[in-house]
């Protein structure tokens, strides 16, 4: 009854799939989960912060009801409590979703923590009881946890992390986000758009780092315009929360200052959940804090595989799902492609949305293309302005000589479901001319696609 095919040590978005994918294929599969199933990302991540996000973004239409002509009488307050249940709620139905996918799919799921006692053998401890299980291959999937600064330490109350963050029992008056990553800027702007006073502080010039520099300068335009306070090119020096306000010393360019908040939300990044697996003891190789694999996510142990937040690569839930399905699919034989980490999306759920893939214009340069850059705002967009929600912009980067399309960052409402469109034109080749001449609906957010790719070429209309 402990053997297995195929044993899965975490439950994620890379291990759950990675799971779904090796059952079609077959195999008998175990995955080992010590909380819920469907990892940080389904229970304490993506979903539930979504669901947030939604519950502010209504309360924001609400409260700019009378600029569509509608009139609400009476006070509207959000009402925090029910809004962080409603997120649990909403992640607690995709959990159970998960266990449904996995008796269709004949998945067994083992309760504990998981360890490797050799490369065919996983230890479970579960309630101080513990118990082997064998299986030809393992996948490492446990991903990550919020990373801690030795002068940002998480007490669970007054400095906390994105999980207690997402459900806090009462809406703080003041609050101080420290990091302008994905994670940050969206509590930021959750926060903000609910009636927190809200300081963002980055270490950077500029908020999210990786986007491109536009993209980031519209964000920081449209934080201030709602009313977040912005520090860039700052960092937290030391909190004192001995009071009843946490009081957060802030090193700038211009010297020292200080910012109260009743929180401090710690967005520094992310740690790979790599203690006690047993990886030392078994020789698994790890490198800069990930471990080291092959384009198939083998380690340097035959049979041990790992994906996800625990392999270089961006930490992101879509890339743990790609490689499951690609370590998986390589061990049953099949032939499937490397992942491609040039033409990795990347989302972020503010107000407005970010959304970008491939070079920003900066990168390509320096990567040695001649670049066409086209830019199309949405101030342009009839969609935009009909939806009363003008701030951002499409902006496509193209090598000059062949037409590729290198890159593309979006700021906007509803960017999020339009950066599949050039995930999948990248992915076919496709060159500026043919997004030109692919017929666009209107009026959509989606036209400023093809109208960034004519700016770039000299061909636009609306502009």
């Amino acid at each position: 009854m402990n053997n297995y095919d195929m044993l899965i040590i975490g439950s994620g978005p890379g291990g759950y799939v990675a799971a779904i994918r090796a059952s079609q294929l077959g195999m008998k599969v175990g995955v080992v989960e010590k909380a819920e199933l469907g990892g940080v990302c389904l229970n304490w991540g993506c979903i539930p912060a979504k669901a947030l996000l939604k519950s502010a973004q209504v309360f924001d239409s609400i409260k700019h009801a009378e600029t569509y002509g509608i009139k609400i009488d009476g006070k509207v307050v959000p009402d925090f409590p029910k809004i962080i249940e409603r997120s649990r709620t909403v992640a607690d139905g995709m959990s159970r979703g998960i266990q449904f996918l996995f008796r269709k799919n004949r998945i067994d799921t083992i309760v504990g923590t998981g360890k490797l006692l050799d490369q065919k053998t996983v230890e479970v401890m579960n309630d101080g009881k513990t118990e082997k299980y064998m299986a030809d291959h393992i996948i490492l999937a446990t991903g990550s946890r919020s990373r801690e600064l030795s002068n940002l330490k998480q007490d669970g109350k007054k400095i906390v992390g994105y999980r207690k963050a997402m459900t806090l029992e009462k809406l703080p008056e003041s609050m101080v986000v420290v990091g302008s990553g994905a994670i940050g800027s969206e509590f930021a702007s959750f926060y903000n758009s609910l009636g927190t006073r809200v300081t963002l502080v980055e270490f950077l010039p500029h908020l999210v780092p990786l986007e491109d520099e536009e993209v980031s300068k519209q964000l920081e335009r449209s934080f201030k315009k709602a009313g977040i306070k912005v520090m860039v090119s700052s960092s937290v020096e030391s909190v004192d929360t001995s009071g009843d306000k946490c009081k957060v010393r802030i090193k700038t360019k211009k010297g020292m200052t200080e910012e109260e908040g009743d929180i401090v939300v710690s967005a520094v990044g992310i740690t790979p959940n790599l203690e006690n697996l047993g990886l030392e003891e078994l020789g698994v190789q790890v490198e800069n804090g990930k471990i080291k694999v092959d384009p198939w996510y083998q380690t340097n142990i035959p049979g041990v595989y790992a994906i996800g937040d625990i392999v270089p690569g961006p930490a992101l839930a879509h890339v743990a799902s790609a490689e499951g399905i690609t370590c998986v699919e390589k061990i049953a034989g099949k032939n499937p492609q490397p992942v491609d980490y040039n033409n990795i999306p990347a989302c972020t759920y503010t107000a407005p949305e970010i959304a970008s893939v491939g070079y920003t214009e900066k990168a390509a340069a320096e990567a040695g293309y001649e670049i066409r850059v086209g830019k199309f705002p949405f101030t342009a967009s009839g969609k935009a302005s009909a939806a009363g929600n003008k701030d951002g912009f499409v902006k496509l980067v193209f090598d000059a000589k062949y037409g590729e399309l290198l890159g593309a960052h979006m700021v906007g409402e509803h960017v999020t479901e339009m950066i599949a469109e050039i995930v999948v034109a990248r992915k076919l080749e496709t060159t500026g001319h043919e997004i030109i001449k692919s017929i666009h609906p209107h009026p959509t957010m989606s036209e400023a696609v093809m109208e960034a790719a004519a700016a770039a070429y000299g061909e636009v209309i609306h502009l």
